[in-house]
C-alpha cells in the first residue's frame, strides 16, 4: 500500500529556516512565514523534511486514495521557493495573472524572491486556496 512521505512532523520550523544556507533566501523564508501565518491564521508546521505547511485537510479521491495535506505552504528550495496552493481552483489562475514573476506547475507556484511578487496577491492566493479546500473537502469534525 502506498504511504505518503509528506506528513506533518514535530520538527522545528525555525530550525529548518535557519538551516537555509543562502542569507537572502533565509530572509525571504521568514517574510513568507510571517505572511502565511498572518493570512492563514494557522501555526506553521513542518510537513516532511522541507515543506512549511499551514492548517491541514483530509482528502479522498474517487480512486480511494486518501491522506492529509497542508491547506497552503511553501518550501525554500535551492533554485527557488515552491508555494503550495490548491489545485483545480480556477480562481487561482485568475489571481496568478497579477502575481508578478513566477512559474506555475500543477500543484506549485515557483518564485525566486519575495520582491518579485505582489504580496497582496499572495495573501489573496492563500485565502482563496483555504476557502476552496474547505469547500471541496469539508472538515469531518471540528477539533
Amino acid at each position: 500500500m502506498y504511504e505518503l512521505k509528506t506528513k506533518e512532523t514535530d520538527s522545528s520550523v525555525i530550525e529548518f529556516i535557519e538551516s537555509v544556507e543562502n542569507v537572502k533566501k533565509r530572509e525571504d523564508a521568514y517574510k513568507l512565514l510571517d505572511i502565511f501565518t498572518e493570512t492563514s491564521g494557522y501555526e506553521a508546521k513542518m510537513w516532511g523534511a522541507s515543506i512549511i505547511g499551514f492548517g491541514s485537510y483530509h482528502y479522498k479521491y474517487n480512486s480511494g486514495h486518501e491522506g492529509d495535506a497542508p491547506l497552503v505552504g511553501f518550501s525554500p528550495r535551492k533554485a527557488n521557493f515552491s508555494l503550495y496552493f490548491a489545485t483545480g481552483d480556477t480562481e487561482r489562475e485568475e489571481l496568478l495573472k497579477n502575481f508578478g514573476k513566477h512559474k506555475a506547475g500543477k500543484a506549485c507556484v515557483y518564485v525566486n524572491k519575495v520582491n518579485d511578487i505582489d504580496v497582496d496577491v499572495l495573501k489573496a492566493l492563500i485565502t482563496q486556496s483555504i476557502q476552496f479546500l474547505r469547500k471541496t473537502y469539508p472538515p469531518q469534525d471540528e477539533k
